[in-house]
């Protein structure tokens, strides 16, 4: 059950009301931001960070002031702390954060800090879930900022809260926000709570139970009152689980990508519908699936908790429909990079596990010449295997060492393997025909053969320019 949180004196004292020496523990993108808030509402700024400070940030704490320390933490100082904000990377079950508990001074997030100093009036949606985050930010942002209102995009996505807060007053601020940030929460409260889906998901953090990082994301709710949109996905079956046990006080609306009555927003006959009430109006909607820029079922999730999102804040419909049209999702996800001889071809780097991969499969109703492989995470095919034999023609494994998909997928599909990006590209032309889709969803960690999965999904693409100005040559 939620707790009752008209007892202000279970709750810390506002951050406002404590004196003034700020303790920021770490020195990444939230760390930065916070120390120039903090620089501008008066208080005594120390930055303390276990490892090397980069010198661009370095430069940044001198123009602004900020004492710093790298290479350790000084005990003695950060314990005279009346407040201290600290990475999402560092646990709570960290030797310096039981100290500084034990001593009840308050350890929050740079989100919490961050919304101590919003704006008057200003509005914060929140975008959380353990898949989805980054293009539901995105999109909300893009049909909020395509209708004129004066909206920031930041978060768990990349510019800190606490920097958008700091630098500019903004109306509306768009955030996606992580688990690790929300363990950090006193007051912080949405206007328009969004999660998506939960699945397991940094469980080292939370002493591998999995109920721990459930609750972890359901803080985004804590605070809300009926004033309040919380947008849920009604296909997650923990999100569907945790909301059914919970009093929650915001206002619900539930998304699925199957028709149900009890949802207000759901899929019929290739139309988003929406159901639902809001400010005491009945409101319906249907928007064409053809109409909308990204594909597969879970971007349809997304979509819709974006859609509810803009419609919950008063963006009129016609707005909604005109920007979904022109979104463009960020690199390596989805991401159509190209078309050869008839073949599309589609990057999904970002697809580091079998359920991302579940979703691209999915999404697409064409034959597909699938391009997986690289560092294996412990996944587990079964759940893909049926869409696998309905849909892939092909399977080019792309790694080191590929034998858990080879042994899998043997005698399921046709199976090639390689080391080299633009030889897959190649034989996933050869294997295809027009109408066919090459998909790289890989379904693995890159960092076997790239540095990471955009420089996985950058060379994909590359290959394919490369492939589409030989055979261009070649005619």
């Amino acid at each position: 059950m939620r707790s009752d949180h008209s007892k202000e004196n279970t709750k810390p004292r506002r951050i406002s009301e404590l004196n003034k020496q700020l303790t920021i523990l770490g020195a990444g993108e939230s760390g930065i931001g916070a120390a120039q808030l903090g620089v501008k509402q008066g208080y005594d700024v120390f930055v303390s960070d276990a490892g090397q400070i980069s010198e661009d940030r370095k430069i940044l704490l001198e123009q602004y002031g900020v004492e710093f320390e790298e290479g350790g933490h000084e005990m003695a100082r950060i314990l005279k702390s009346d407040v201290v904000v600290k990475s999402p990377g560092i646990p709570d079950k960290a030797p310096l954060i039981k100290s500084l508990v034990a001593k009840s001074i308050p350890v929050i997030s740079e989100i919490e800090f961050a919304y101590e100093y919003l704006p008057k009036g200003a509005k914060v949606i929140a975008i959380t879930g353990t898949n989805g985050k980054t293009t539901t930010t995105l999109l909300t942002h893009h049909l909020l900022k395509s209708a004129g209102l004066n909206v920031a995009l930041g978060g768990n996505i990349g510019i800190s809260l606490a920097k958008l807060v700091a630098e500019e007053e903004h109306d509306y601020y768009v955030v996606e926000v992580s688990s690790f940030q929300l363990d950090g929460i006193v007051r912080f409260k949405p206007d328009v709570a969004v999660l998506l889906n939960i699945t397991p998901d940094h469980l080292d953090r939370y002493e591998y139970d999995f109920s721990k990082y459930v609750a972890s994301k359901f803080r985004i709710v804590e605070n809300l009152s009926h004033e309040e949109a919380f947008i849920y996905c009604a296909d997650s079956e923990p999100v569907n689980e945790e909301v059914a046990k919970r009093r929650i006080e915001a206002s619900l609306f539930a998304v699925s990508t199957t028709r149900d009555t009890r949802w207000n927003a759901y899929m019929e006959n290739d139309h988003l519908i929406f159901n639902y009430q809001w400010d005491d109006k009945n409101q319906h909607h249907a928007i064409p699936v053809s109409e909308i820029s990204l594909i597969g079922k879970h971007n349809m999730i997304n979509s819709m908790s974006a859609v509810l999102s803009a419609l919950t804040l008063n963006v009129p419909i016609e707005t909604v429909l005109k920007a979904l049209k022109s979104f463009v999702n960020a690199p390596h996800r989805l991401e159509p990079v190209g078309t050869i001889d008839g073949v599309k071809f589609i990057n999904d780097s970002k697809a580091t596990n079998v359920d991302s991969v579940y979703y691209a499969l999915d999404g697409h109703k064409s034959k597909i010449i699938w391009i997986a492989g690289g560092i294996d995470k412990g996944n587990e095919y079964g759940q893909i295997a049926e869409l696998v034999k309905k849909k892939v023609k092909s399977l080019i494994c792309l790694g080191v060492d590929n034998e858990k998909l080879t042994s899998f997928f043997g005698g399921m599909v046709d199976i090639n393997e390689t080391r080299h990006i633009s030889e897959a590209v190649q034989l996933a032309l050869s294997k295809a025909e027009k109408g066919d889709v090459v998909l790289l969803s890989p379904a693995c960690a890159s960092f076997d053969l790239f540095r990471n999965y955009e420089d996985r999904g950058d060379q994909f693409r590359a290959a394919v320019k490369d492939l589409k100005k030989l055979k261009k040559a070649q005619v």
